[in-house]
């Protein structure tokens, strides 16, 4: 059973010569691939399936950063060892989408108005802490390099001194 999701078909292209270099290191060449795939289209899933989690794994695994946007808020994350650390900024203004260009640039021109409120928060991972960032990821977040999370982190600290 998959613990993550299968790779999209483009994913899978992209991902065509680690694909071929799991196949090898399960003794598979080419030929046997194209016959299992023809002969045994369960198995090739299977095959599929693994390496999909195995991709899944390596990248959660190396996640450091998480951003996701609804159109009064803005989650970010930053996944440490032991937990994850979240930054939440919501804008209390009705009219404002910050999933628009206007309604971010509102956002960032007014930062410090009342219609805007920061939360902080730490949550400790569950059992498996690649799958509650996988959850995140299918709820809509993005795997980030940390810019606005350290932005926000910084602005924070400084509104707070």
């Amino acid at each position: 059973m998959m613990k993550y999701a299968r790779l999209t078909k483009e994913q899978l292209e992209e991902l065509h010569v680690e694909f071929i270099n799991f196949l090898a290191t399960q003794s598979i060449t080419g030929d046997e691939w194209e016959d299992i795939k023809t002969n045994k289209p369960q198995v090739a899933e299977e095959e599929i399936d693994i390496f999909s989690d195995l991709v899944w794994e390596k990248v959660l695994s190396g996640a450091q950063f998480l951003e996701h946007f609804s159109k009064n808020q803005i989650h970010l994350f930053e996944l440490k060892e032991d937990q994850m650390l979240l930054i939440a900024i919501k804008v209390k203004k009705e009219s404002i989408d910050v999933t628009t260009k206007e309604g971010y640039n509102w956002l960032r021109d007014n930062l410090l108005n009342d219609e805007v409120v920061f939360y902080n928060a730490s949550k400790e991972y569950n059992e498996d802490k690649n799958l509650d960032k996988f959850k995140l990821i299918m709820q809509g977040a993005n795997i980030t390099k940390g810019e606005l999370y350290h932005y926000f982190s910084e602005l924070i600290q400084n509104r707070n001194q």
